[in-house]
């Protein structure tokens, strides 16, 4: 009988899978703290560890993984990656005794990209998709930039209808899912099966190519800066996870010049923080902001609730190759203090700006309130806005305000977090 385990890092949308089969086993595209995955071999022989293609949103493991266990390394074959693997070949399968794996090319996602179709006496039993058939979506193809966008989604349109062959009762396992932003729309439930894909899905319902193509483009929202950094260190040979050991540091030890990244609650910042200092508050989110706002070449000093807080920041920054902080300043603000807000406590008349992506700004927008993605914050805020009055701001929930109105602080805009509400709360 085959086991799927599921491996969800809720803060990429990501999922990894280990499979174990007849005291064999076999690992799908996992993350960099592989220990999370190893621990449930419970004896199983791991055999294979399958990567899916180089990936643009964290650090692999595979390599990692195979080295501890004395795995076969599996990636596609044109992905040519700098380290010693087995080259997954279209339709070549892998084999060892009662486990089968028949690698298919299913480019669109990346040009190299493979999905693997587990076989069980000869018949499809599962399919790993990487970022190719999704749940109720695909994966967009315009990661590797808007120049290879059209001819990616082309070769999508054809991988999609390949997987969309298999049996009908072939479970799907894609390594993308929903909260991912490797996703060209939103992706629904973590797993499916090929059958109801077929069913339900509007990737597979476009009646021809050209049609499907132009919905993969159309609507593309932002995606992390950080991602232009993962490819390079996929391809080179990804080191394994670095020691998740904060560096403890002083209030006093604080060079002004360097980026301080406050991971408490909004009220704790509110409360006093240090001056010019980013609010991204924990969350499984926090690496992913992290990653899009702050320089990676620049070690930051964190500031956190407790070590505890300081270890699950560190295991986030790693997953995105951020290895080094400057520092650690456990449980203490600085001297400047702030305000935070509930929809409530708005006044009548005030400027009110909403930080939600493109996409989620064009489903609903509030009348009378303006807009700006967090990320363009960076640069300063929207020039419609008066930075001479107080500028409350909303995102869906609370969590992106806090770390938006921050960064406005840092232009000096009297920028006031909406907390614990979203848009659609404003009366």
């Amino acid at each position: 009988m085959i086991e799927v385990l599921s491996f969800r890092t809720e803060g990429l949308g990501d999922s990894s899978y280990l499979v174990k089969f007849d005291g064999r086993a076999l690992l799908v595209d996992p993350q960099r703290d592989v220990d999370r995955f190893l621990q449930h071999l419970d004896g199983a022989e791991l055999r294979w560890v399958l990567e899916t293609h180089l990936h643009n949103d964290y650090v692999s493991g595979g390599l990692s993984a195979a080295r501890l266990t004395g795995a076969e390394l599996v990636l596609p074959a044109s992905a040519a990656p700098a380290f010693r693997h087995t080259p997954a070949f279209h339709g070549e399968d892998l084999v060892d005794g009662p486990l089968a794996i028949r690698p298919l090319h299913t480019p669109g996602h990346t040009p190299e990209h493979t999905s693997y179709v587990l076989l069980v006496e000869g018949r499809p039993a599962a399919v790993f998709s990487g970022g190719s058939l999704l749940v109720g979506s695909a994966g967009r193809s315009d990661l590797l930039g808007m120049h290879r966008a059209e001819t990616l989604a082309r070769l999508q349109y054809r991988s999609l209808r390949r997987l969309s062959a298999l049996p009908p009762d072939t479970d799907l396992y894609p390594t993308h899912g929903a909260g991912s932003f490797c996703t060209a729309s939103a992706a629904g439930a973590s797993t499916s099966t090929i059958g109801t894909e077929v069913q339900t899905s509007p990737v597979l319902a476009y009646p021809d190519e050209d049609t499907f193509v132009k919905a993969q483009l159309a609507g593309l929202q932002p995606y992390p800066r950080y991602y232009s950094r993962m490819g390079a260190i996929n391809l080179a040979g990804p080191p394994p996870m670095p020691p998740l050991v904060p560096k403890l540091l002083e209030p006093d030890d604080i060079d002004p010049s360097m980026p301080v990244i406050d991971a408490r609650t909004a009220d704790d910042f509110a409360a006093g923080h240090f001056p010019g200092s980013l609010n991204i508050p924990m969350s499984d989110q926090f690496g992913t902001w992290f990653g899009w706002l702050v320089p990676f070449d620049e070690p930051a000093v964190l500031v956190v609730a407790d070590k505890d807080q300081a270890r699950e920041a560190l295991l986030q920054l790693a997953r995105i190759g951020i290895d080094e902080v400057a520092g650690v300043v456990v449980g203490q603000g600085g001297p400047v203090v702030s305000r935070t807000s509930r929809v409530g406590q708005i006044p009548e008349g005030a400027q009110i700006l909403d930080v939600r992506s493109p996409g989620e700004r064009e489903t609903f927008a509030r009348p009378g309130t303006f807009h700006a993605y967090v990320p363009d914050l960076v640069e300063g805020p929207p020039s419609e806005i008066d930075q001479a009055e107080p500028v409350y701001v909303v995102c869906a929930s609370g969590y992106r305000s806090a770390i938006a109105a921050s960064l406005l602080r840092r232009h000096g805009v009297d920028a006031v977090p909406v907390l614990e509400a979203g848009v659609a709360d404003l009366p």
